[in-house]
């Protein structure tokens, strides 16, 4: 055997991405963190105060998904062009206008339109990913940097939903249940976070000569919009509306017109060249079949957590009881984001994704056995949520390394999308599982082991897709150069 030769210097290694620029960075995921979790905390006191069914609640978060899955690509991709700072500030100025619109809405269409507008929140992950791996170029350590600082904002995101949850219910009560003062609060922390990017993050280096593809958009939109659509109107009408199903069918076929517009442009809205490649396809695959149990299974876990133990399953817990489920799952969500911060430059990328795609997998597959303790479901959750929890950062920052320059910013939105889609379609289908056999108001046992065989399942085709990604992808250039060593030496 050919004795290896002694490793080549280092490639330069200042370091990637400022540390002020991250904690800037911090601020702004904190912020997201409280918004998702300051208006869930508050739905029923909101329903009340609109003086609407609570079931029209549900309206506001289909809206918000729907618009989020429309406007994240284009801002990302204007982001792409002039500055990913830019469209951040953009997309935190429409987040604080909404917050202060809802504050104030005093009937339902106000408050709906306001909440959608709220969506673009949606974008600033994805832009800030693109951020940190653009400062990161200039070093040989930018994809293993903007891994640990995705998992460093991930854990500020879910920090920041513990919060939210807390603050919301505590503001309420401070204010005496007043709930425009109450409102006003995530109104005020978004317009400082607007400030808190103008004055302290830095701008990217946008290519020169970009050009919109509104055309394209314009056909992506109505696809998104005629299949978000369609599940939407599943998830109120049941199974038996075949028109709804028609609706999606016919989203799903306008993907087609698309995808011959983009493949004739030279800059297109979204660049399929680049999404089938071996190291990408895979990564967004992987986003909106987690999408599945991340947004979809959400409100299945906490009904069951509900379900009165007398019918042979669930927790039967109350409202506290549930709130500290979710919270053991958000909390394994930051042990995941701190375990991908921990090993992204000691384990490779993919292997981080297969182990993370892997654990989401298991936990939903170990809950069909293991559901009728309560000690069962938090262990099963934690599990899952850890993969999750890693997941969500190591998605945008895997596909901003695949990504060629120039195109960070709609790759990292893509995972994005994938997720809210693939959220989207288990929503409306795990709404029709679980009402059939329905006993009374509370669903069957058979629906909820349906869901978790679904969540499952798809978690462990993701992380099977992700074998296929290149063994070396994502990875900078020193593990690529000594990987290359040991196999020459072997």
């Amino acid at each position: 055997m050919t004795r290896p030769s002694p490793p080549s210097a280092p490639l330069p290694t200042a370091r990637a991405v400022p540390f002020a620029l991250i904690g800037w960075l911090v601020i702004v995921e904190l912020t997201s963190g409280l918004l998702q979790g300051w208006y869930v905390t508050l739905t029923p006191d909101i329903a009340r105060h609109l003086s609407i069914a609570d079931a029209d609640v549900n309206w506001f978060e289909a809206g918000q998904l729907l618009l989020s899955a429309l406007i994240v690509p284009v801002l990302a991709k204007l982001g792409d062009m002039h500055g990913h700072k830019r469209m951040l500030l953009v997309a935190t100025a429409i987040t604080a206008g909404a917050s202060w619109w809802m504050a104030f809405a005093g009937d339902f269409w106000g408050y709906l339109i306001a909440f959608s507008l709220q969506g673009a929140y949606a974008v600033w992950l994805p832009l800030e990913v693109a951020l940190i791996f653009d400062r990161g170029r200039r070093t040989a350590s930018a994809p293993s940097t903007t891994r640990r600082a995705a998992g460093l904002l991930v854990i500020a995101l879910e920090a920041g939903a513990i919060v939210g949850a807390l603050g919301a219910a505590a503001a309420f009560g401070a204010f005496g249940e007043q709930m425009v003062p109450t409102l006003a609060l995530p109104a005020v922390v978004v317009t400082l976070c607007f400030f808190a990017v103008l004055w302290g993050v830095p701008e990217s280096a946008p290519l020169p000569g970009r050009s919109l593809d509104a055309g394209g958009f314009v056909l992506l939109a109505l696809s998104l919009l005629t299949i978000t659509s369609g599940l939407t109107f599943l998830k109120i009408n049941g199974p038996d509306a075949w028109w709804a199903w028609g609706v999606i069918v016919l989203g799903i076929v306008l993907l087609l017109p698309f995808g011959r517009w983009v493949l004739r442009r030279d800059d297109p809205a979204i660049d399929l060249r680049v999404m089938r490649r071996p190291e990408m396809w895979p990564v967004q695959l992987t986003a909106g079949l987690v999408g599945v149990s991340l947004l979809g299974a959400q409100t299945p876990l906490a009904t069951y957590a509900g379900t009165d133990p007398s019918l042979g399953y669930g927790l039967g817990l109350d409202a506290s009881g549930r709130s500290i489920l979710i919270g053991v799952y958000l909390l394994s969500l930051i042990a995941g984001a701190i375990a991908l911060t921990a090993l992204s430059r000691r384990l490779r990328p993919r292997t981080l994704l297969i182990a993370a795609a892997t654990l989401v997998g298991v936990g939903y597959l170990l809950l069909i056995p293991f559901h009728l303790e309560v000690w069962q479901v938090f262990a099963c959750m934690a599990v899952a949520g850890v993969g999750s929890g890693a997941l969500v950062g190591a998605m945008p920052a895997a596909a901003a390394a695949a990504a060629p320059r120039g195109q960070t910013g709609v790759a990292t939105a893509m995972t994005n999308t994938t997720k809210t889609i693939g959220g989207s379609f288990a929503s409306s289908i795990f709404a029709i599982v679980l009402a059939v056999g329905a006993i009374g108001t509370a669903a069957s046992l058979g629906g909820y082991i349906v869901v978790w065989i679904v969540c499952g399942v798809t978690a462990l085709v993701a992380a099977a897709a992700l074998v296929a990604v290149p063994r070396l992808a994502f990875a900078d250039p020193e593990p690529v150069e000594e990987a290359l060593r040991e196999d020459a030496a072997q």
